[in-house]
């Protein structure tokens, strides 16, 4: 393993770096905001879990095969991109399947719920070829190639990128579910928090579908 004082800085470059706005901060809130405070923990245990499998990937060589080739790269990121849209346009059409169905007086339409929330959240980060490419850029700076075992380092020093980032998904899903029920007793500006969330995730969907890939 690197000396303390590597780690040391390693976290600290990993945790500054945990809590500077990113895609997933923006997923995990308009996850919050569109279901609530479960789904929005729910949905960062699984980016955290995605991490974890972005951190074996890169351990075992396949992000730098997936990175290093121009089909397989465009690939996972229109998968991953046309998820995010596809979860974007469904969170849409709940928001307006639960305001319709408030001003008929008919049951409102049953939330997403923590499992599927968590499931998708692990989805949308083990399909973000981005997640890859960030983890194969800033690891490898941190570890000892003299000390052996480069794979065990590569994979301890991403869980704890991971669980960082977690961390910070599930302070900012806290929040965003803290404002969702502030205004839980005003169904317009649910509706109108709920139609921002699924905007927000087809805007980082399409920003994910405009991703190139690294060169060099």
């Amino acid at each position: 393993m690197p000396d303390h004082p590597s780690l040391l800085v390693y976290g600290v470059a990993a945790l500054v770096l945990a809590i500077t706005p990113g895609p997933g901060i923006f997923y995990v809130a308009a996850r919050s905001l569109a279901g609530g405070r479960a789904e929005g923990i729910a949905s960062s245990i699984g980016t955290g879990l995605g991490g974890l499998v972005q951190v074996l990937a890169g351990a075992l060589g396949v992000s730098a095969l997936v990175l290093a080739s121009a089909d397989l790269f465009t690939a996972a990121k229109l998968l991953g991109a046309a998820y995010l849209v596809w979860l974007g346009l469904r969170t849409l059409q709940s928001a307006r399947s639960a305001a319709l169905a408030a001003a008929s007086g008919a049951a409102a339409p049953p939330p997403l719920g923590a499992w599927r929330a968590l499931c998708e959240g692990v989805l949308v980060e083990a399909l973000n070829p981005k997640t890859a490419g960030f983890f194969l850029a800033f690891i490898p700076q941190f570890v000892d190639p003299g000390a052996g075992g480069v794979a065990l380092q590569f994979v301890l020093l991403g869980c704890v990128s991971v669980a960082l980032n977690t961390l910070v998904d599930i302070v900012v899903a806290l929040a965003a579910g803290q404002v969702r029920e502030r205004v839980m007793a005003r169904p317009g500006v649910i509706r109108r928090l709920r139609e921002a969330s699924g905007a927000a995730m087809i805007a980082l969907g399409a920003g994910l579908a405009l991703t190139r890939r690294p060169v060099g």
